[in-house]
């Protein structure tokens, strides 16, 4: 054998024995139950396709990505075959000089990146991976037109090609040695099987998954406390962060300077699954925390010195860091993991956290109302009730909005065009309670459980064809995840896709619209959650409104700041996150900011005025609603 040929068997037995214990770390976590050959069979489609339908959002750093990592993997398959098994010919040292000459270009892409990167990239050990990957490229480039008949015999000495193989030792040690045992590839490897065991395997093909897991209530302990407590492929999933920052320049909370980096979350979760501290970090850390003092173990409780409480507790859990992720890792699910065991083993819910869960449980609603006052706005509209007509064909979800004034103007227009249209509907009255969207968000997955079942006993009493709703958490809660407990299983509609259809099928006619300047802000729990973003829009241009999108909407939209509880955890930062979002608007110079969610409603319309008036998409319509 070559001193080639030894360096790359000695490299590839190292990155052997630190796949294994990279392996062992992972399995250090709970079950999940994944077909291992499903999983691997469906890898290259899912690296091939489903990721790089997110990666190509850039589309330069797409081909950059292309070019490297194709390169890279071809390149190596080809470099097993010649320099270990002896396959030496003509076309495999042509598609080796192709392949690293490919890689190299994309290297040089990398490179040029780094030369100026963005605050959001992470530098210190990730700032000599474009070199290598240059070197690695470059030397077997080199190596292989030596080896080759295309030049003349005595081009490379012996002295010449011994020192490129030499030259080889740090970029094999990149390469192989980091991919297992730590360093910027280990992404790569990790990333590969976090896509095949993915445990979310519905987000692939096409699919969409949000629905939160629901949680065992008969474990000894209830959510995540410690590293070891999260599923193993929920751990390999945080050793597939490639430190792109795209998480931590989408992330409201970030943005708003509340101590939350989604980016370095990820990366105190994999301190703590492997051990150590956070000193080698160099990228951006949580908004006001110090760096440098992050530690923890596989089996050290995480808010004990690891990562803090009011980090947890600043997510919207708008989805923005999941939807932006070039490796698909689901970091909301890890953080409400962790607020389960702070809710429900140690009672640490912040601020009016502990009185809003309290109100559900005595109340069914979060605000603590009178449940009998639940069809008080609408005294007046005489509502058929279900408990009275037994079935329908729309079952009107009315939601907590009941008890807010200014959601029940958004209720009262959306009633005024159900009727318009002449749709046979009808409410639950006071048999209606809070859906559990704001308990399980705050962790206290027995309270949300509770009153799921609970209103799907209800539900099922009665007959209808499809549920409709105003407000898109009780949307999300009632289509995705009901269906994990028995008869939980509905047709459900968000009253912008219900409205949509009427539209088209000429239930409702609409007159042109006359007003100034409009944008429309996305929620959070439609859109990425659920993937509406087309009908409000639609709806919008039948008004003839010629929208102006801000710079954050569609996929991108700016969270409004009021999911995921956190209006009632109430994490302070340096900015509040609805005032960005308002800036956002006033940046298109919008007069109206039209919304279609109650709870958007409430957060936008909380910032200080002078600024763009607030209008549900149902008001809107309204108003421009043509009576024959």
């Amino acid at each position: 054998m070559t001193l080639m040929s030894w360096l790359i068997l000695l490299f590839l037995l190292i990155w052997f024995v630190g796949a294994v214990r990279r392996i062992r770390l992972w399995r250090s976590g709970q079950p999940d139950p994944v077909s291992l050959l499903a999983g691997l069979i469906a890898m290259p489609r899912r690296y091939l396709v489903d990721l790089h339908h997110v990666v190509a959002r850039d589309r330069r750093m797409s081909h950059t990505h292309v070019a490297t990592a194709g390169g890279f993997v071809a390149a190596m398959v080809v470099i097993i075959l010649v320099h270990l098994f002896g396959l030496h010919s003509k076309w495999l040292s042509g598609l080796l000089l192709v392949t690293t000459a490919v890689m190299f270009t994309g290297a040089v892409f990398v490179w040029r990146r780094r030369q100026h990167p963005p605050s959001r990239l992470s530098k210190g050990a990730w700032m000599r991976l474009p070199r290598n990957l240059m070197l690695f490229s470059a030397t077997f480039f080199l190596i292989t037109l030596a080896d080759s008949s295309l030049l003349p015999a005595g081009t490379f000495s012996v002295a010449i090609v011994t020192i490129l193989t030499l030259a080889l030792i740090p970029a094999l040690g990149e390469m192989l040695f980091g991919m297992t045992w730590g360093g910027p590839m280990k992404h790569a490897f990790a990333g590969a099987l976090h896509l095949a065991f993915h445990r979310r395997s519905e987000r692939f093909g096409g699919g969409r998954s949000t629905g939160l897991k629901p949680l065992d209530l008969q474990q000894p302990q209830l959510g995540v406390a410690k590293p070891t407590d999260f599923t193993w492929n929920q751990l390999l999933g945080f050793d597939a962060c490639v430190q792109c920052g795209r998480c931590e320049q989408m992330c409201p909370a970030f943005a708003a300077g509340q101590p939350l980096n989604p980016k370095k979350f990820i990366q105190d979760m994999v301190i703590g699954m492997a051990g150590g501290n956070d000193h080698s970090y160099a990228g951006n850390h949580h908004p006001g925390r110090s760096s440098g003092q992050a530690s923890g173990g596989p089996t050290s409780i995480m808010t004990e010195g690891l990562l803090t409480a009011d980090t947890i507790w600043s997510c919207t859990t708008c989805r923005a860091c999941v939807e932006e992720c070039p490796m698909m890792i689901e970091h909301v699910d890890a953080i409400v993991d962790l607020r389960r065991f702070l809710t429900l083993e140690t009672g640490q819910t912040p601020n009016k956290g502990a009185e809003t869960l309290e109100n559900l449980i005595a109340t069914d609603n979060p605000g603590g109302h009178d449940p009998s006052r639940r069809t008080h706005w609408a005294a007046d509209l005489n509502l058929p009730l279900m408990a009275e007509v037994k079935q329908a064909e729309v079952l009107f979800w009315v939601s907590d909005g009941a008890f807010d004034l200014r959601s029940q103007r958004i209720l009262r227009a959306f009633v005024t065009l159900l009727r318009s249209a002449g749709i046979d509907f009808a409410v639950l009255g006071d048999e209606e309670i809070d859906c559990g969207d704001v308990a399980r968000r705050l962790g206290d997955e027995a309270t949300f459980q509770l009153l799921a079942r609970q209103n799907i006993r209800t539900l099922n009493q009665y007959r209808f064809n499809r549920i409709v709703t105003t407000d898109p958490h009780a949307f999300h809660c009632l289509k995705n995840e009901y269906r994990d407990f028995i008869g939980g299983h509905y047709e459900v509609l968000h009253h912008t896709t219900f409205l949509e259809q009427l539209v088209s099928q000429g239930k409702l006619t609409l007159k042109p619209a006359t007003a100034g300047n409009m944008t429309y802000h996305d929620p959070c729990y439609l859109g990425r959650y659920n993937g509406e973003y087309d009908a409000p829009r639609s709806l919008l241009n039948q008004l003839g409104i010629p929208l102006k999108e801000m710079e954050r909407s569609g996929f991108r939209s700016r969270c409004c700041g009021g999911g995921g509880g956190a209006p009632i955890t109430d994490i302070p930062g340096q900015r509040r996150i609805p005032d960005m979002r308002m800036d956002d608007a006033r940046a298109v110079s919008a007069e109206t900011v039209i919304v279609a969610c109650q709870q958007c409603t409430a957060m936008l319309e909380g910032v200080v005025e002078p600024r763009p008036a607030v209008k549900d998409i149902a008001e809107l319509l309204v108003e421009h609603l043509r009576v024959e």
